[in-house]
C-alpha cells in the first residue's frame, strides 16, 4: 500500500463508519457555527438534543441576534460553559450590523466576532464554504502524531509542524468528508488510551500503529510538501 493512499483508505472507512449529528447534514453556515459553538469543551452526544432545542427556537441568525438572553441561557444552560450563551447573542448581534445578517466566509472577519476562535473559523470555512482547513483539536492531533511518530503536547494544536503534517494528508478535493472522518476515527478507534489499532483503516501508514502491532509504518515517509 502506498502511504498516498492515507485520505483513501480513511474516507472509504468512513463511508461505512461515519457518526451521524444534524449539524453535518446541512451546508447552511448559521447551522453550522452554532453547532461548532456548543460542540466547544462538550460531548457530541450532549449536545444533539441542546442543538436541535436551539434550532427550532432561534431557526436563523436574525432570530437569535433579536431573542431574549435568558432565553438563549435557558436553551444552552444544561450543556454548562455559560460563556457560550453572551458569546452566541453578541456573536448573531455583530453579524447583523456589521455583516448585514450574512455570516462571513474570510478568516479575519470570522476571528473578529465573539466566541469563534481560530479552530471554529476552520471549521466554518470547511464544513460550509468548502475550503481546505486544517482543523487540529486533541483527536486529530493525537491521530497526526501516531501516524508520524511525533510528540503530542498540549502546545502541538498550535504548531506549524503538526500544522504542516496534517496539511500532507489532507484531502484537498473533500477536505469536509476527509475531516470529519478524522474527528470520527479519534473518537471510535484512535483513542487517548487503549486504542483499537487492529480496526484502523491506516493502521499501515501509522508509525505508533504498526510499531504496537508488530509492523513497519510507512508515516516517516509521508511528504510534507504534497
Amino acid at each position: 500500500m502506498e502511504c498516498s493512499d492515507l485520505a483513501k483508505k480513511l474516507l472509504e472507512w468512513w463511508g461505512t463508519n461515519r457518526r451521524v449529528f444534524p449539524w453535518r447534514g446541512t451546508l447552511d453556515p448559521y447551522r453550522i457555527l452554532v453547532g461548532e459553538i456548543l460542540l466547544h469543551r462538550t460531548k457530541a452526544n450532549q449536545v444533539v438534543p441542546v442543538y436541535n432545542r436551539f434550532i427550532e427556537k432561534f431557526p436563523t441568525i436574525v432570530e437569535l441576534a433579536n431573542a431574549l438572553f435568558v432565553e438563549i441561557r435557558e436553551t444552552v444552560y444544561s450543556l454548562g460553559l455559560l460563556w457560550r450563551t453572551e458569546a452566541l447573542h453578541k456573536m448573531a448581534q455583530d453579524i447583523v450590523t456589521k455583516f448585514e445578517g450574512k455570516i462571513p466566509v474570510e478568516r479575519e472577519k470570522l476571528e473578529s466576532l465573539p466566541g469563534i476562535s481560530h479552530y471554529t473559523a476552520s471549521a466554518l470555512r470547511c464544513f460550509a464554504y468548502g475550503y481546505p482547513e486544517v482543523l487540529l483539536d486533541t483527536n486529530t492531533v493525537r491521530i497526526v502524531g501516531r501516524v508520524f511518530g511525533t510528540k503530542v503536547s498540549d502546545s502541538s494544536r498550535r504548531s506549524r509542524t503538526f500544522q504542516r503534517l496534517y496539511e500532507s494528508i489532507l484531502d484537498k478535493e473533500n477536505p469536509g468528508g476527509f475531516n470529519y472522518a478524522m474527528l470520527d476515527l479519534g473518537a471510535l478507534v484512535c483513542l487517548p488510551s487503549e486504542p483499537l489499532c487492529n480496526n484502523c483503516p491506516i493502521i499501515q501508514m501509522c508509525i505508533f500503529g504498526s510499531s504496537r502491532l508488530g509492523k513497519i509504518g510507512c508515516g516517516k515517509y509521508l511528504s510534507l510538501s504534497s
